[in-house]
């Protein structure tokens, strides 16, 4: 009987520390995602942070011309062959909608990209020689020069293994790029997405927003687009 007590007691201990440990380890990894664009927010005088649901955090800043950007982190389990992967997503809005068509290059696509801008293009280019595969394409309004302009420009940005996704579009710029790759034990024993990133450099944010604002130049010209195209 007394053994019989002594092992329930036990086993009652056991659980109560495993809960224990299992909200503590909860409560870590929500303070861990709710703090890892804190460093980065003071690169803009004004800046102001949300969180989603996932308690991921939303960055929102301006450039001294007043353009906006927004920064969010993207968790990747989608494609079971490799380990998690932590996307920064950031997005350079114009101040206003530009005459410019949509267009926008893929690297090392698998078709599970569902953060993508360029899924969504339906006309297929010939992309620009890189170390990674890379899909191209665009809505049909670029012009000849617009698509060269554009190959020219993927082709220096893609030379960064780091750079996901890089957009045009009537109302902005965006590019995707890894901020962090999944731990592999948590993954492959615990089938968790753990990163060891404890904070988004400001570096990478300040060097994620030149390459968006260098895009953004180069279709910065006056070739008239469809109406459709500039609503979008």
């Amino acid at each position: 009987m007394i053994t019989t007590l002594a092992f329930s007691a036990f086993i009652a201990a056991c659980g109560i520390g495993m809960g224990a440990r299992a909200v503590h380890d909860h409560r870590a990894a929500l303070a861990w995602r709710r703090s890892l664009l804190d460093e980065a927010a003071r690169l803009f005088p004004v800046a102001r942070i949300t969180h989603g649901a996932d308690q991921f955090p939303i960055l929102v800043g301006k450039l001294e011309d007043g353009r906006q950007i927004k920064v969010e982190l993207v968790v990747d389990t989608m494609v079971c062959r490799r380990l998690p992967q932590l996307w920064l997503k950031l997005t350079l809005l114009e101040a206003a909608v530009c005459a410019r068509p949509r267009i926008g290059a893929l690297a090392r696509p698998t078709g599970a990209e569902f953060y993508s801008l360029v899924h969504d293009m339906p006309h297929w280019f010939t992309p620009p020689p890189t170390n990674a595969a890379l899909l191209m394409r665009g809505d049909g309004s670029a012009s000849r020069q617009q698509v060269e302009r554009a190959t020219a420009m993927f082709g220096s940005l893609f030379s960064d293994p780091t750079l996901k996704e890089a957009a045009i579009t009537p109302r902005g710029v965006r590019l995707v790029r890894q901020a962090a790759q999944g731990q592999r034990g948590a993954h492959l024993i615990l089938r968790q997405a753990r990163f060891a990133v404890t904070a988004i450099a400001p570096e990478i944010i300040r060097r994620t927003i030149a390459e968006a604002a260098a895009l953004s130049r180069c279709l910065a010209d006056d070739i008239p687009i469809s109406p459709d195209t500039a609503a979008s």
